[in-house]
């Protein structure tokens, strides 16, 4: 019998033999990192029927920067909504009293409307038997330049 070592064209055959079988094995490797590789691309192309990246990015970038663009735009708003929410003459203060103690119930009534930095109007009706008196006084920083009653100052205590 002869030796395969002996004969330099069977070393070679075995040597092609153990070669080819590496390299199906490097094929069948890479084959499977391909496959990985194209569901991960699947993944991320999605149903986009889109097939460069290039395109990808950029359509991505487009769309970041519009979504900047209307934070930015929604930011500005909250800011003058944040400076002009304090300025609403929200607040609301009713005080009702009698005006006349001699006659009558609590009929009269002092109304102070003002905003945060206590600004705004009270609204006062004075009631008698015969008529009903109404008048307004502005308001800056709690305080007026027409004298206040007690009844309307304690509206805008109530107010505030």
């Amino acid at each position: 019998m002869e030796d395969w070592t002996s004969n330099p064209m069977n070393a070679v055959t075995v040597v092609l033999v153990l070669l080819v079988i590496v390299l199906f094995i490097w094929i069948a490797v890479i084959g499977g990192r391909l496959k990985k590789l194209r569901k991960q691309y699947t993944a991320v192309m999605g149903n986009t029927g889109v097939t460069d990246f290039e395109k990808v990015i950029i359509e991505l970038r487009e769309g970041l920067a519009g979504q900047q663009q209307e934070a930015m735009q929604l930011k500005a708003q909250l800011k003058d909504m944040q400076i002009a929410l304090p300025q609403q003459k929200g607040k609301i203060g009713i005080h009702r009293y009698n005006a006349f103690s001699d006659r009558g119930s609590d009929l009269s009534f002092s109304i102070a409307i003002i905003n945060e930095a206590k600004d705004g109007a009270v609204f006062s009706g004075l009631h008698s038997r015969d008529n009903t008196y109404v008048y307004a006084k502005p308001i800056d920083k709690g305080e007026s330049p027409y004298p206040l009653t007690p009844e309307e100052r304690k509206a805008i205590l109530d107010a505030k």
